[in-house]
């Protein structure tokens, strides 16, 4: 891999008092608690856009986690993911107060019909000039589905089943319901809207039906930048179909370059070229003027866990109730309707046996992925380091205390990387795909199976069909 290839980076944000790590909302210089302000969210995106991030990358879950002891007490009092708001809606602000910065955000499949779903998404596409990705995700709380009125969620690989269905839905409303040059916006003659060009979706899919027009005109990208997060082997296999760009963990490089040569390999599966999917790693980062004060730093956010709320969480990640083994007790395997690639990267797949107690520190096992402390030359080694053994174009930069770690990145790391070559100094022009590749245009490329469902260049299909031979290669 080449010195000079450009590595993505992504802030990684909740809406949520604590995200990955339970209970730093607690630490005197953290602001976490404020996720319910928009200030919180609007001097966010500034700072992240003065460092020149590509995104800012808004996880979510739709549910509170009680598997651990069977109820939600321990995530409710650590503020673990809980309570939590819709975190599409502090976008349009963001997007207002910057330019160029990107906004990737989690929206399961569960929650809202194709149908509507299209319309939110749209909105949004339109509201931020073209700077959104959705990030798709099929749920895996049973407290979720639960407050959908069903009494458990789905099976894990017919998540999927339904997700591949909800897709065609959604191109067919995004891509093919108006056609290019459907809006005129002619005054003088009166006329907003070609009716002949904007057309009526059927589909008749074994989960989801929609016979309808798409609501609203085609934004800038029509379908957002899609980011797909699951390294199961059913969400390898709808990654390498439909993702853009792909979330991964594994705490160690060998976990990691593995789940990237397996999305490659379902992307080439699919037809696709394996390198039209970017490829992203979570990472936490902790980063300071000098290596001591950057383990002065980790010493001291260790303080401020909350044991309870982050075994409540990664409960919840791998359906496994914590609560009943010791700190000294192994992980066990066993098969859940959880995220099952993180319970496998943290068994089956580990070096060793993962302790209960390993979980409860910032080490890649309790982060679940690579933990970066040092100085900036030393957090820029490992990063490059990381990169050149797993083959992942960046990473998706889990918070901690904020806003000081995200400023620590921007001020510190940023600039190392900068003067190695390896990070941008500057945007590109145009929406977030033509910011994430380059040579390309806002539109799905040629291809991308969503590109099938075009009316300006083939009938809308009923099916995904193969894409186009001959297209061009874009670079991430």
């Amino acid at each position: 891999m080449g010195k000079s290839r450009e590595i993505r980076l992504n802030t990684f944000q909740f809406a949520a008092p604590s995200h990955n790590w339970a209970g730093l909302w607690r630490h005197p210089r953290d602001n976490q608690a404020d996720y319910n302000r928009l200030d919180y969210w609007v001097d966010m995106a500034r700072l992240a856009e003065r460092g020149l991030l590509d995104g800012i990358f808004i996880a979510d879950v739709f549910g509170i986690y009680d598997v651990y002891g069977g109820n939600a007490d321990a995530a409710l009092a650590a503020g673990a993911q809980a309570p939590q708001l819709d975190p599409t809606l502090a976008v349009s602000a963001m997007a207002l107060a910057t330019r160029h910065i990107g906004f990737g955000v989690t929206a399961n499949i569960n929650c809202d019909h194709p149908f509507v779903f299209a319309r939110r998404f749209s909105t949004l596409d339109h509201l931020t000039d073209g700077r959104l990705g959705w990030n798709i995700v099929t749920g895996y709380l049973d407290s979720g589905a639960r407050g959908m009125g069903q009494t458990t969620t789905r099976e894990h690989d017919q998540r999927y089943e339904v997700a591949e269905d909800y897709m065609a839905a959604l191109y067919k409303l995004w891509e093919g319901s108006w056609e290019d040059g459907a809006v005129a916006r002619d005054r003088s003659a009166g006329r907003f809207t070609h009716p002949d060009k904007v057309h009526v979706v059927d589909h008749d899919g074994p989960y989801f039906k929609v016979h309808a027009r798409a609501l609203a005109e085609p934004s800038r990208q029509r379908t957002p930048v899609l980011y797909q997060a699951g390294t199961s082997q059913q969400g390898r296999i709808f990654a390498g179909r439909h993702a853009e760009a792909v979330f991964l963990n594994g705490q160690t490089p060998t976990i990691a370059a593995q789940a990237v040569r397996d999305v490659r390999e379902a992307a080439r599966s699919a037809g696709r070229d394996p390198y039209d999917i970017i490829a992203l790693l979570g990472a936490t980062v902790i980063v300071a003027p000098t290596s001591a004060e950057a383990r002065e730093l980790q010493a001291e956010y260790r303080e401020y866990l909350h044991a309870a709320g982050q075994l409540a969480l990664v409960s919840g990640w791998t359906g496994v109730d914590l609560s009943a083994l010791s700190l000294d007790d192994a992980l066990p395997f066993v098969r859940s309707n959880a995220i099952r690639s993180t319970l496998e990267n943290l068994t089956v797949r580990a070096k060793a046996p993962t302790r209960i107690r390993d979980l409860l520190d910032f080490t890649p096992v309790g982060a679940r992925a690579p933990v970066f402390v040092g100085s900036p030359v030393e957090v820029a080694d490992q990063i490059e380091a990381w990169v050149g053994e797993t083959g992942v174009d960046g990473f998706n930069l889990v918070r901690t205390v904020m806003p000081e770690s995200l400023a620590s990145i921007v001020d510190l790391l940023i600039p190392e990387l900068q003067s190695r070559g390896r990070f941008k100094t500057a945007y590109r022009e145009g929406s977030l795909r033509e910011k994430l590749f380059s040579g390309g245009s806002s539109r799905l490329p040629e291809t991308h199976p969503g590109a099938s469902y075009r009316r300006a260049t083939a009938v809308q299909a009923s099916a995904l069909s193969e894409p186009a031979s001959g297209a061009t290669r874009r670079t991430p």
